[in-house]
């Protein structure tokens, strides 16, 4: 595989559990939102997409975009495939020749921009098509690369049916890169102890 990988930041949810936006929780001097973005800027996948929903105005006023390009979801309260579909749109448009995307939480707090550099060099380096995938708590999951050719599959998708539902049954062979407390993530008010 070659040519551009875009990114797809998923981060349109409503954080009801949290109680406030977890894309403006600050963790090591900045958002979850802008160090998802970094992150994504330091691997070298390219263009960003950052997929916003819920709380849009006031996360837009308050983030740093830099190399990222924001795409506002409105369908966002119908699940996390809507904010997919978002932002396949947005790659089909701003990267029309891109051989993939990487699909990202904002709220994986153990990620890192070299966990994603090998997820995207895993990808570039298979020649048969398929998807590279994160492997944490003996599940498949994201952040994760999918080929062009699932783009279909990930657009069939419906409500809160987000990517790891296409992972479960796969249109090609999936590479699993493993990564370490993959699983940790932002979702309840306790979950801040973990910053």
């Amino acid at each position: 595989m070659s040519g551009s990988v875009p990114t797809i930041i998923l981060a349109a949810g409503a954080s009801s559990r949290l109680g406030q936006p977890k894309q403006l929780v600050r963790y090591q001097g900045e958002t979850l939102l802008e160090r998802a973005i970094r992150m994504a800027g330091e691997s070298g996948a390219a263009p960003v997409i950052v997929v916003l929903g819920a709380h849009h105005a006031e996360i837009s006023a308050a983030i740093r975009l830099g190399h990222a390009t924001a795409v506002y979801n409105p369908f966002w309260a119908a699940g996390i495939a809507s904010s997919i579909h978002a932002g396949l749109k947005a790659v089909e448009r701003d990267a029309p020749d891109s051989q993939g995307a990487l699909i990202l939480p904002c709220d994986q707090v153990r990620l890192s921009a070299e966990h994603l550099r090998a997820l995207l060099g895993a990808y570039t380096g298979h020649a048969e098509t398929s998807i590279v995938a994160s492997t944490y708590a003996d599940v498949l999951g994201i952040p994760a690369v999918f080929p062009r050719a699932a783009f279909p599959e990930l657009m069939a998708l419906k409500g809160d049916k987000g990517a790891r539902a296409l992972l479960l049954k796969p249109p090609c062979p999936v590479v699993e890169v493993p990564f370490a407390g993959g699983e940790v993530d932002i979702d309840e008010p306790a979950d801040l102890d973990l910053l």
